[in-house]
């Protein structure tokens, strides 16, 4: 069975944007909106068989998690193959691993988003966009000293997207092998 992750943008388990991940299991499966159901962290992985229509099965997801937790949230996939690939392709020689993250848009980004993003790079910083992963290198300083908010990213790029670390974005390829 080909099996597949679906990213949620900016859910947690307390506070805003509250998704519990056992709740949201539950949920999915009584709906059938995705089928063979688990989830990895608390950050909104949620792996899956590779749905017939991954689009629909995007929105019916968003559809659901809005309904049943008030969170309007963006769901991007990914199949085992892409992810597997988006990490052959990571582009930076030697980085902090836990400072180096994967950025998983909708779709291409906006022309001349990563020219803007490069204007506000830290010292430090790296930013490659490898077909719709933006990969970013966050440095010694790590995300607490970037400029490249949540309201940054989204002018720049026009889509949505969603960010991992490499250790998480290798166990999720791990995941849906």
């Amino acid at each position: 069975m080909s099996r597949s992750v679906l990213l949620l943008r900016a859910v947690n388990v307390s506070g805003r944007n509250r998704v519990p991940m056992a709740e949201l299991r539950a949920a999915l499966t009584a709906a059938g909106a995705v089928e063979d159901v688990s989830t990895y962290i608390a950050s909104g992985n949620i792996i899956c068989a590779h749905p017939d229509d991954p689009v629909a099965a995007c929105e019916r997801v968003r559809t659901l998690i809005a309904a049943e937790f008030g969170v309007d949230t963006p769901v991007i996939l990914r199949t085992h193959d892409q992810l597997v690939s988006t990490l052959a392709a990571h582009p930076f020689v030697d980085p902090v691993e836990k400072m180096l993250h994967a950025m998983f848009l909708e779709g291409p980004p906006a022309d001349g988003a990563i020219d803007a993003l490069q204007d506000r790079l830290v010292p430090g910083e790296e930013i490659a966009l490898v077909g719709d992963d933006l990969w970013i290198n966050y440095g010694e300083g790590g995300v607490h000293s970037t400029k490249l908010t949540k309201a940054v990213l989204d002018r720049a790029l026009g889509v949505a997207g969603t960010a991992r670390n490499l250790r998480t974005v290798r166990t999720l390829a791990e995941l849906t092998a």
